[in-house]
This record gives C-alpha cells, sequence and structure tokens, in this order.
C-alpha cells in the first residue's frame, strides 16, 4: 500500500478522521513532497480529446460569462482559446493514466468503495470554474503551478446560483480563508464547503481525488427500483373485511391501512437483501467505463497454468469491487454491479477488492470459476496488462 499523505504536525490518520473528515477543512502542506505530476498539459489535451472520455473546457469570458464545452475535442478548439481565464476537466484520469491510479493510492486510507476518481484540471493564467460547492468529500492535489483556493462555509443553496448557466455558479462568495497552494500541497474540503480556486502562473494543474457520496434521492431511487423487482403482481388490494355500504366517494381510513399493509409487506427483507443491493449499486461502473470483455478469454485450466507460471491478476483500472460480510455465513463478492455469494472472502479476494497484485499463494483454486468469469468478462487483468495502454499516447 501507498503511503499515506504527510498529515501537519499533530495530526495522523486517525485524528484526521476523527477530527477533519467530512467535518471542516484542512490545509495540508507538503503532503506529498516531491510530487511526479501524473501527465503533462499537453498530454491531457490529448486524452480530452478521445472518445469516450469524460472532458470539458469552461471559459469565464467567452460569448457569455462561464462558457461550457464538452468533449472530446480537437486541436483546433484548443487553439482557439484566449491566454487566460480559461480551465480544461478530465475526469477518471487513473483509469486511463497508471501514474495517474498510483496518485489515488495514497489516500487508499480511506474506504475503497468510496473512490470516484482523479480528475485532472488545467488552466492557464487566472483559469477558474468559478465559485462553486460540491456535494462529496473531496482532495484538491496541487501538482503544477500555483493555484489560490478560496473558501467559504456559509450555507448556499440554489438561489444562490447566478441564472442561466451551464455550470452551478456562485452568485456571491464570501471568502472567509483562503491560501496559494504549490506542488505537494493538498487541500481538504468535505461535502458543502463553497471553494473558488483560481490558477496564478502560466501553467496551473491540480488532481482531485474525489469520493462517492451518493444522496438520499439517489439511493432511494436505486433501492424502490429494487423493491419493484421483488413486487408480487398476485397480491393486490383487497377491501376491509369491514367495508361499510354508501361510502360513495369517501375513501375511508380503513382503505388506507389496507393499502399500507400491502405496501408495508415489501419492507420485510433481511439485512442480506440490503447488503446485496448496496454492493451491487455502489460498485456499478459509469456508462462509459463499463468493463468490455477479454479480446482473449480464458478457462480455468488456462488461469491455472498462468498462475503456476508467475502471473499476477488484478482488478482491470476500470473495475469497481467491494465486499460485505453480512454475518450470516454468506459473504457477498460485488464485481461492476454483479453480486456473488461465497463460502468466504480469503486474503486474494480482498486483496484485489484493495487494488492489488495476486497470485497463487494468495489465490484458492476453488475460486478459479469465478475468476475465469470476472476476468472474462473486464473486471480482472493480469497485472502490467493495462500499463502500456494509456490513451494520450
Amino acid at each position: 500500500m501507498s503511503p499515506s499523505p504527510r498529515f501537519p504536525d499533530g495530526l495522523d490518520v486517525q485524528i484526521f478522521l476523527r477530527d477533519y473528515w467530512q467535518q471542516r477543512p484542512l490545509l495540508m502542506r507538503q503532503a506529498l513532497p516531491n510530487i511526479i505530476n501524473p501527465l503533462e498539459p499537453e498530454e491531457l489535451a490529448g486524452l480530452a480529446c478521445e472518445p469516450g472520455i469524460e472532458a470539458r473546457l469552461i471559459t469565464e469570458h467567452g460569448e457569455h460569462p462561464w462558457q461550457l464545452q464538452h468533449g472530446p475535442f480537437d486541436e483546433s478548439d484548443f487553439a482557439a482559446l484566449p491566454a487566460s481565464h480559461w480551465t480544461l476537466l478530465v475526469q477518471d484520469v487513473d483509469k486511463h493514466v497508471p501514474a495517474a491510479a498510483a496518485l489515488l493510492e495514497r489516500f487508499a486510507f480511506l474506504p475503497r468503495w468510496r473512490m470516484d476518481d482523479l480528475m485532472i484540471s488545467y488552466a492557464p493564467d487566472q483559469g477558474s470554474v468559478g465559485p462553486h460547492l460540491d456535494a462529496y468529500d473531496v482532495f484538491l492535489v496541487q501538482t503544477l503551478g500555483k493555484r489560490r483556493w478560496r473558501i467559504s462555509t456559509r450555507p448556499y443553496g440554489d438561489d444562490d446560483l447566478l441564472p442561466d448557466l451551464d455550470i452551478r455558479v456562485l452568485r456571491d462568495f464570501h471568502t472567509e480563508q483562503e491560501w496559494m497552494l504549490e506542488p505537494g500541497d493538498v487541500l481538504y474540503l468535505p461535502p458543502g464547503v463553497a471553494h473558488w480556486g483560481i490558477a496564478e502562473g502560466e501553467h496551473c494543474m491540480t488532481c482531485s481525488v474525489g469520493l462517492r457520496s451518493p444522496s438520499q434521492r439517489e439511493l432511494a431511487s436505486s433501492w424502490f427500483e429494487h423493491l419493484l423487482e421483488r413486487a408480487d403482481d398476485r397480491r393486490r388490494y383487497r377491501d376491509p373485511a369491514a367495508l361499510a355500504p354508501g361510502l360513495g366517494g369517501q375513501i375511508p381510513a380503513t382503505v388506507l391501512t389496507e393499502v399500507r399493509a400491502l405496501l408495508d409487506s415489501l419492507r420485510d427483507w433481511p439485512d442480506a437483501e440490503l447488503a446485496g443491493w448496496f454492493g451491487r449499486y455502489i460498485t456499478e461502473p459509469k456508462p462509459q467505463l463499463l468493463p468490455e470483455p477479454a479480446d482473449e478469454p480464458i478457462d480455468a485450466a488456462e488461469l491455472a497454468q498462468a498462475l503456476a507460471d508467475g502471473a499476477e491478476l488484478r482488478a482491470h483500472p476500470h473495475a469497481r469491487l467491494a465486499f460485505i460480510d453480512p454475518g450470516d455465513g454468506r459473504p457477498l463478492l460485488f464485481a461492476d454491479g454483479e453480486r456473488f455469494t461465497l463460502p468466504a472472502i480469503g486474503p486474494g479476494l480482498q486483496a484485489l477488492c484493495d487494488r492489488q497484485a495476486v497470485g497463487t499463494a494468495q489465490l484458492d483454486e476453488t475460486l478459479h470459476d469465478l475468476l475465469v468469469r470476472l476476468y472474462n468478462q473486464g473486471s480482472l487483468s493480469w497485472d502490467g496488462e493495462d500499463d502500456d495502454q494509456d490513451l494520450y499516447d
């Protein structure tokens, strides 16, 4: 496991999680000293030109304030940009660039299933995306040049946004604290802390480590969709046993009691069902990052031979893996939105979920059929197999 960022004097991982995590901002000077930029600005621009890559260009003074363009882009888009006041944002760089994935590993002290992506932004002097709010935890890692960050802990809502824009920019921003970040500095911001970063100097790159934080609406939407799948069409509403005559258009309270009982029956689920739903939900990949089947599928004998020869498996860069042990003797493994019930989650599967490479010593032969399926569907790959597939080459 890669070392965690260097916390300020008197802090460590435990104190950070207890006193700062999801509570208040923390500036960490030289938390990642001697940091190496995952890729050069020209390489980031090249990545933004590739199909299937989520990329945005935000120009502060375009045809109208805060103009937004979506990728993929081409060279002419960048050639037409002004000398200042614009920003390029590229999502999920860790899925395509091993050096970016390595930077994400520096934050492995946090739950792996919460990790969303590493976004990289590039901006010339005064480039910014405006003052805004994020609904998730983020670590802002400065990797090239300088960026001035201003934050505000005041509560902001939709009424505080500039109207008629494609991006969510706050109308009035009240700076409470500000810092200039240089390469190696890290700023942690919990959800709901308004922030405004402005590049200072010719070249500025910031890596944003974002963590998934689904809203109540998002969770409810997925959960109720799951409940619909288990609903029984054969169970229908029945009038109360003592239905009074002559009600006409009136709906009596006894009818509502029957309706409530019918709906409440959907709430009778075991803990394992909630675990199974949540594991699938939280490992569901983004549409543009769905696993692609292996070019050359393997069978159990070929996998066993490769492992015996010293090959090691690891999660594919695009894959999302996690496991839950509900305590009923039927632990659950999740891979890219699929659920697998197993007799045990051994150290090998735990290591795969932690994005470590594992070989035959950690993987029991009884798992070979499962590993073959995960490899063939694109959730696993051989260690080193994807290192030379950077899309910006």
